[in-house]
């Protein structure tokens, strides 16, 4: 080592070469340190040399290229001033001799306009380029000193800081330069992927430069606190903030370090969008463009870190994860708000809440550490359940879980809207990233599973109640799941099945996008409909395969399950108006099930789109249609055949029966009519129980009008009058459901008044024929039924 040189009289000195010297020698004992402080600034003198040949070879490089660039230019005018005394010498004053010329001329002066243009655009061109090689220097030198300076011991944090922000600036300028270029000269391909690929390459070196000091300075910070301070009984989430949030308590001096950092990492969060918002330009940019906050991510994943400690414990008791998780999450989203989303704004990062960020990423970090350690031993729980055999706790413990998910996704929810942000079903998005459940997104085999399990246990329960003899004899008190008040008189098993449907959708409602909640629907709530169509239509064929609907008792055990079904298809029918329902379209099949089905449906009528419960209610329609008829139609035929003898007297219309006011033959079908009817009307609701008897009243009408009208039986006025009175009797019994049961006989009411006729109106009806019959309101008869009755008609003088 060469001795020391004796220092300058102090007055030869520059004012910060003293405060330099007394900075580093201000004790007695600093001045032993002397050599090894020489030898560092002689190595630092022999780098900044380094780094200023580089820079002077650089500044050579460019002039050379700009000497190039304009001797090339120099070059082109040269020719161009070439071209136009070229022109010059071809404009003569002879105008003959000019006109002849002219398009020679108009076509050299295009030929020269084109060239200026061209010349104009390579000297633009050149001069971009420089510009932008000058700057994308820049930013490589501002990188390569921050390198440099992060491999000493003892740099300076500011000056690399400093650094930092000086290459951010130049970047977001050299992006503002490309950007116009793509607008302005998107033929300048070649100029911006050069650019693009050096400056990725800087950008490549400087943001895990930026993250490392961020993450250095949290932890000077003391980030994360220690995760006691979450275990105290004290559930004063400000108390707790006070005491073990870091960020609460910085000092002012860490706090501008803090606010300088975070602006840094923000401004390249920002100009890493801004590049891609151009890269992608003409694709679909949505794909890539929301990234997460990355000053949030950077507190959550040493928490996370810190957290799975004791998860690892927890693994058979998930509810302790979901409580820590929410208690963090809570604890620390309001300052959030308060510190972190002025910073945020100041940095004029548009579309981003720090609260909702900071929510997002603690779910993120939670599902994140359930798919690759919770879930996967509950699955392994589960196989072993299904190679022995057994059916025990495993199957318990995942709809647990699942119990234990949405509830913790619901107090999460309360959180993101305490900030004034209303959350609906249209937010897929912000619901993806605030959902436990979001973990299905990416694993729809796991959606499966769970639906499966759901199913199982539901059908399980369920069967319980359908061998329960009193579920189908007690009946439904008031609407319990329906805004309806019609008395369906429906029994407590059609209640039950609702309640479990009302369970599965209640908790598919939490799955965060409506592909998953239709999918989970489809595996789950329709299998529940269709379990409840099949126990009803067992019953029913049970009941008509012992009497074939003849016995009282077998109707009502009919009755019973039309009821059901009705009572269940108009619960389902309310609930399918909710828009919860009509956005779950079921055009796509399971292989697309993970695709919205909203575009299937564009540009139908509202009345014509598919709800997911039409086909099972379309269904259970035709299910009460089919017994109904059934019903009708099996006290038809017992009226029939009472009522054979009463059919086959053509006689009896020639002479009254006295003492009688109704046929002695027709008593007896009209007595079963009415007790089957009552049976029926007491059994059955009052909706469908009006199918039944207008179904009865239409049948009784075509056996009547073809038994007796159509079948050439010859009527006195005495017969007349006799067919009039058994017909106020059959209507009699029609009459106490509605004001003119008449109405529902059109047939035989108006064959009835046809016999009725006068010898004079009957010849100005077969005079008049189907005017005739329309002007006198007989529109149900055709002009040749009108005319067969009136040929049976007999007068006597």
């Amino acid at each position: 080592m060469e001795s020391l040189q004796t220092l300058p009289p102090p007055s030869h000195l520059s004012p910060s070469a003293l405060s330099f010297l007394d900075h580093r020698f201000h004790t007695q004992c600093a001045l032993a340190d002397a050599p090894n402080f020489v030898s560092e600034l002689q190595t630092q003198c022999a780098e900044l040399d380094r780094a200023l040949d580089e820079l002077t070879r650089r500044l050579g490089e460019g002039l050379a290229a700009y000497a190039s660039f304009s001797g090339e230019i120099h070059g082109l005018f040269g020719h161009v001033t070439d071209r136009l005394a070229a022109l010059s010498s071809t404009v003569v004053p002879d105008g003959g001799r000019g006109k002849a010329d002219g398009k020679g001329f108009k076509e050299e002066l295009a030929a020269l306009a084109k060239e200026v243009a061209r010349l104009e655009t390579v000297r633009v061109y050149a001069e971009t380029a420089l510009k932008l090689d000058t700057l994308v220097g820049d930013i490589e030198d501002a990188v390569s000193f921050t390198m440099s300076k992060s491999m000493r011991k003892h740099s300076s944090s500011q000056n690399s800081q400093e650094m930092h922000m000086l290459a951010i600036k130049t970047l977001k300028t050299t992006e503002g330069i490309l950007a116009s270029i793509t607008k302005a000269h998107p033929q300048w391909k070649q100029l911006v992927s050069a650019v693009d690929h050096r400056v990725d390459r800087a950008l490549a070196i400087l943001r895990p430069q930026a993250i490392a000091e961020h993450r250095a300075l949290l932890t000077s910070l003391g980030w994360p606190p220690p995760l006691s301070a979450f275990t105290s009984s004290n559930s004063d989430a400000r108390t707790v903030n006070q005491v073990s949030n870091p960020l609460l308590s910085m000092q002012a001096d860490l706090k501008l370090r803090y606010s300088e950092n975070f602006f840094a990492l923000c401004n390249l969060q920002e100009l890493q969008r801004k590049r891609k918002v151009r890269q992608l330009e003409g694709h679909d940019r949505e794909v890539a463009l929301r990234q997460p906050l990355w000053v949030i991510e950077e507190l959550v994943n040493p928490l996370s870190l810190a957290s799975q400690r004791h998860f690892s414990k927890w693994i058979d008791k998930p509810e302790f994860i979901f409580t820590l998780v929410y208690k963090i999450t809570r604890d620390f989203v309001d300052s959030m708000d308060e510190l972190l989303q002025p910073l945020v704004d100041e940095a004029m990062l548009l579309g981003y809440s720090c609260r909702e960020e900071w929510i997002s990423a603690m779910v993120t970090s939670l599902t994140t550490y359930m798919a690759k350690e919770i879930f996967p031993s509950y699955i392994s729980q589960l196989d072993e359940e299904s190679a022995t055999g057994t059916q025990s706790s495993a199957r318990i413990s995942w709809l647990h879980l699942i119990d234990l998910m949405i509830a913790f996704d619901k107090r999460i929810k309360s959180l993101v809207e305490n900030s004034g942000v209303l959350l609906s079903f249209d937010d897929d998005d912000i619901m993806q990233k605030i959902s436990s459940l979001a973990i299905f997104c990416d694993r729809p085999d796991w959606l499966d599973l769970w639906a499966e399990i759901e199913l199982d246990d539901a059908l399980h329960k369920l069967k319980l109640d359908i061998q329960n003899e009193n579920y189908w004899v007690k009946k439904v008190e008031g609407a319990v799941l329906s805004s309806y008040t019609d008395d369906y008189k429906s029994p407590l098993i059609s209640n039950s099945f609702l309640r479990h449907l009302a369970s599965v959708i209640d908790r598919c409602r939490s799955l965060p996008r409506v592909s998953l909640r239709s999918k989970f629907l489809r595996l789950v709530g329709l299998p529940i409909i269709r379990n409840f169509f099949d126990s009803i239509l067992i019953r029913c064929q049970e009941a008509e395969g012992l009497t074939a609907l003849t016995d009282d008792d077998a109707v009502l055990k009919v009755t019973i399950s039309v009821n059901a079904a009705h009572y269940f298809e108009s619960v389902i029918k309310e609930w399918s108006e909710d828009v919860f329902f009509l956005e779950m379209g079921m055009g796509e099949d399971d292989e697309a099930g993970m695709e919205s089905s909203a575009n299937i449906y564009e540009g139908l009528p509202e009345s014509s789109r598919r709800v997911i419960f039409d086909d099972e209610i379309k269904k259970l329609e035709e299910f009460r249609t089919e017994w109904v008829e059934k019903i009708s139609l099996v006290i038809l035929r017992g009226f029939d055949a009472l009522s054979r003898d009463y059919m086959k007297n053509k006689k009896q219309w020639q002479k009254g029966e006295e003492g009688w006011t109704v046929s002695k033959a027709l008593v007896e079908a009209l007595n079963y009519l009415q007790s089957k009817t009552s049976v029926v009307e007491v059994g059955l609701n009052a909706r469908d129980f009006v199918g039944v008897w207008r179904s009865l009243a239409a049948g009784i009408d075509r056996l009547l009008f073809n038994g007796i009208l159509m079948s050439n039986v010859k009527f006195h006025r005495s017969g007349v009058d006799r067919f009039g009175n058994d017909l106020d009797v059959l209507f009699g019994v029609f009459g106490s459901w509605c004001l003119r049961p008449e109405g529902f006989f059109p047939k035989t009411s108006e064959g009835q008044k046809l016999l009725k006729l006068g010898k004079n109106e009957v010849e100005e009806c077969k005079a008049g024929g189907k005017k005739w019959l329309k002007e006198n309101g007989l529109r149900h008869l055709s002009e040749t039924e009108a005319e067969k009755i009136l040929k049976n008609r007999v007068f006597t003088s």
